[in-house]
Order: structure tokens, then C-alpha cells, then sequence
């Protein structure tokens, strides 16, 4: 950058942030992760599962300067999705619009209004959720808030229905003060409420065990000591922090976020994801949405299980039906499953 070039401040970028509607802001200036060292002992111990590609990013994850040489510092932002609507199925964050859209389009604007302050292009690189980088820690870092014991970043004025972005710059800026305290105290009530019981110890979550895990990322079969556990919920989880103290107080009303909800998702019905056909099928149901991620086996398979543990009237109908005509043989076995479960219910 010449140096004639005069970047906007860190207090200029943070107000440019909540101007474009994110619901707060904070520097981090880049460097080792200050959680290292429990990321890699997390990882050892399997915890992430069949997330293979935190394995192979590990590196990256580890310091933040190496995701991009060229950077120096990290905006971070978080966008409040809403906390206050019912519980239902589908965790909150995915009932509206995608967040990762939302957000990076947000830091594309936030990017090209500092390259106008500026009056130079600065090298910049957006990511939400999709990057090398142990966002979290940066989110500590820049202020954001603390680590609650579920792992979630509690921020201290909105709780933890958050979602972050980071907004990679060539900028040697002013760093926020880092959020260095914990607020939870003796509390456990996240841990305690977590039906599948995920948490092997405070802020370590096994995500082998965890709903969100095995309803998203998790595309194999689910232990079936686990499937009544799962209850209801067809993608994610929010019972840690639906519980929480914090969440309880400062949880906002979703109308006033920038995703929504969508009522189609916020009452998803399972017999409708049992019937996909395809994956354009589930593509086409939540377009727009986060549960575009899904694929038809995982969606058929998560809805599955919900019929076995709900077993309303016409339920093993439906199962039944699906099953006589289902090719897959994973989702078979989940099919079968959930009419034997209705089957020994009704005995």
C-alpha cells in the first residue's frame, strides 16, 4: 500500500460494520491461536469425528497468519439470528436465509467501503464459516465475548444465537480488547441438558455424540443408542443453548435479524423430508436456506428417526411405505429401524 495511503481506523471500520447491519464488531490482529494447544488435543482425541478436513487445515487453524500471508489483522462481525423463536425441529440458525450469503456479502460491502476510505485496493479475504481459521478464538480476541461451557461464544449484551464472519485485511490495525474474562461461573446447565450427553467435560465437546453433528455433518449410519436421544430434531440442535442463563435474558426476537425465519422450515414436517426423491428435491424444498447442505440420504435418514421416536398416528404408515419402496440400503436400515421402534411402542 503507498504510503500516502491513509486506511480507515479500527473505531472507523467497527461503526462502517454496525452501519451495514451487522450486530457487532471487533479487530483481532493475527498470529498463534491462543486455544493451540486445546485444538490439537481435541483432535487427537477424535472429538471431531469424520471431520477430516479439520485434520488436514490443522496447520492453517493453528496461527491465523498463515490462511493468507498477506494479511495482517482480522475484522470479525456477528450477526444475531434470534433466539425467541419457538423450539422446533430445525436449530434457528438454518430457518432463514443462508448465513453464509448474508455475511459475506456484508464483508464484500464492508471491504470495498474501506478500499474506498482508502483510496487504494486493500488486499482482502472474506470467510464464514468455510476457512482455515479457528473463528471462535478470533471472536475471543476481538472482544466479541467468552467461551461458554458448550463451546458456543456468548456475547455479554445478545448470548450466544450468533453467527460469526472474519474479514481477512493487508492492514496493520488497532486490535480490540481481547475478551479475557469468563462469565458462567458454577453454572452447568448446558452440560446437564445435553440429551446425548456430548459434553465429556466443560468447553470439550465430543462431536461424535452431539445432534447438530450427527443431523449435518455426520453421513454415515447413527449408533442406534443414540437415535432415541435425537428425538425430534431433524437438522442441528439448540437445547444448550436454549437453556442458557444468558440466552434467556438477552435472546432478541427473530423479525428484527437479517435471516429470518422461514415458515416452511421453522415447521418442517418429517413426513415431507421422507418423501424426497432426489437431492434436487431437498435443493429445491430450502433453497435460499442452510439446509441446502443436506443431501436426500441424510435428510430421509434424519426424518426417519424422528417418525421412530415420535410415532404420531399414520406414522409407521408413512415409514412403511418409504421402506417397501427404498433402494438405499443406509436409509433402509434407519427405515426399518423406526418401524420396528413404532412396531414394539404399540405392543
Amino acid at each position: 500500500m503507498p504510503a500516502s495511503v491513509a486506511p480507515p481506523s479500527s473505531a472507523a471500520i467497527r461503526a462502517q460494520a454496525f452501519a451495514l447491519g451487522f450486530d457487532d464488531a471487533g479487530i483481532a490482529r493475527l498470529g498463534p491461536a491462543d486455544t493451540a494447544g486445546a485444538f490439537k488435543h481435541w483432535l487427537d482425541a477424535g472429538y471431531g469425528g469424520t471431520m477430516r478436513y479439520l485434520h488436514r487445515s490443522a496447520r492453517k487453524r493453528l496461527d491465523s497468519r498463515i490462511a493468507d500471508e498477506l494479511a495482517a489483522s482480522a475484522i470479525v462481525v456477528a450477526l444475531d439470528y434470534g433466539g425467541k423463536q419457538p423450539p422446533g425441529r430445525v436449530a434457528r440458525y438454518a430457518r432463514g436465509r443462508d448465513y453464509h450469503e448474508v455475511l459475506h456479502e456484508r464483508l464484500m460491502q464492508l471491504s470495498a467501503w474501506i478500499n474506498e476510505q482508502a483510496g487504494a485496493a486493500i488486499h482482502a479475504r472474506p470467510y464464514v464459516d468455510t476457512g482455515p481459521l479457528l473463528e471462535r478464538d478470533l471472536a475471543r480476541r476481538a472482544g466479541l465475548g467468552w467461551f461458554g461451557k458448550n463451546s458456543c461464544l456468548i456475547h455479554p449484551e445478545r448470548g450466544s444465537f450468533m453467527v460469526l464472519g472474519t474479514l481477512l485485511v493487508a492492514l496493520q490495525l488497532e486490535g480490540s480488547t481481547s475478551f479475557d474474562s469468563e462469565h458462567c461461573g458454577s453454572c452447568t446447565r448446558c452440560l446437564d441438558a445435553c440429551p446425548t450427553q456430548a459434553f465429556v467435560a466443560p468447553y470439550v465437546l465430543d462431536a461424535t455424540k452431539c445432534i447438530s453433528y450427527l443431523t449435518i455433518e455426520y453421513r454415515g449410519t447413527i449408533p442406534e443408542s443414540l437415535r432415541p436421544l435425537i428425538g425430534e430434531w431433524l437438522y442441528g440442535c439448540d437445547i444448550c443453548q436454549d437453556v442458557c442463563p444468558w440466552n434467556q435474558k438477552f435472546t432478541r426476537d427473530t423479525p428484527a435479524t437479517a435471516l429470518g425465519s422461514f415458515p416452511h422450515v421453522a415447521h418442517a414436517d418429517p413426513r415431507d423430508w421422507i418423501a424426497y426423491a432426489d437431492d434436487e428435491a431437498v435443493q429445491f424444498a430450502h433453497a435460499g436456506t442452510a439446509l441446502t447442505r443436506a443431501s436426500r440420504r441424510t435428510a430421509v435418514r434424519n426424518a426417519a428417526i424422528v417418525l421412530g421416536n415420535r410415532n404420531a398416528p399414520g406414522d409407521r404408515d408413512v415409514l412403511e411405505r418409504a421402506l417397501a419402496i427404498e433402494t438405499d440400503e443406509l436409509v433402509r436400515e434407519h427405515l426399518a429401524w423406526a418401524v420396528a421402534r413404532t412396531r414394539a411402542k404399540d405392543a
